[in-house]
């Protein structure tokens, strides 16, 4: 069974909307409803229906606004509003489908048609996300593994050249001249990274290193290939003498 949330402002409406989702089939089933948008996107902060029923016109933010703000961009929002001028504003924002009020039976038939293949879509991602994640786990030639940008990316050590701080991100500068910016901070980036090749040599970057063409003692730098500078902290200057 599906799993709904609603948000509107106005209580007859929520109750109304409420009323035909869980009379109209047992495919469905309203397992929250908010008036109050922050009090609804809290919720979904650590709930993950499959739907959202949201209203357009809300006092406190509109319901793009508040699509902006959701942290969970996997469940599939319906936008549901009186008036018919934000129809291609939704679909731009994302939105699977959009219902006009008072909503008619076959118009929900469609949409409930409309989740249902999100949902499974989704579905099919995870399971082959776990299929790729365990192959690799379990494989004699380990990848590296990052998540960015809804994706995964399987990398071998020589396709990283470093990666920089840029204090709650990180970027992986790879060895094709490309650019990986990661929602993770440096120290969580290393963990990632097999420790006899990769080393943090300063609280700003991890560098490779395979990648070493030259060390500048007096300076207190390397180059990386094919031409990268990269400083060496004093506090890791011993650590990294041993490492090379």
């Amino acid at each position: 069974m599906l799993e709904a949330v609603i948000v509107d402002d106005e209580e007859k409406a929520l109750q109304s909307l409420q009323w035909e989702l869980t009379n109209f089939s047992n495919e469905i089933s309203v397992v929250a409803s908010f008036t109050d948008a922050y009090k609804a996107l809290s919720y979904l902060d650590s709930n993950q229906p499959d739907c959202l029923f949201l209203d357009i016109e809300m006092p406190s933010m509109d319901g793009f606004q508040f699509i902006q703000k959701m942290q969970n961009s996997d469940v599939a929002v319906v936008i549901t509003t009186a008036y018919n001028q934000y129809a291609i504003k939704a679909l731009k924002n994302e939105a699977i489908d959009y219902l006009l009020k008072p909503i008619d039976s076959d118009d929900l038939a469609d949409t409930i048609t409309k989740i249902r293949k999100h949902h499974a879509r989704g579905m099919s991602a995870e399971r082959l996300e776990r299929i790729l994640l365990n192959h690799n786990a379990t494989s004699s030639h380990k990848k590296i593994t990052l998540s960015t940008d809804g994706k995964l990316v399987f990398l071998e050590n020589d396709d990283i050249i470093y990666a920089e701080s840029d204090g709650n991100y990180s970027t992986i500068y790879l060895s094709d001249g490309h650019k990986i910016v990661l929602t993770k901070k440096l120290k969580e980036v290393g963990e990632l990274l097999p420790s006899d090749t990769f080393f943090r040599i300063h609280n700003s970057f991890i560098i490779n290193l395979n990648k070493i063409k030259e060390f500048l003692k007096t300076d207190g730098y390397v180059i990386l290939k094919p031409n990268h500078k990269i400083p060496v902290s004093r506090q890791k200057k011993s650590d990294f003498l041993d490492m090379i």
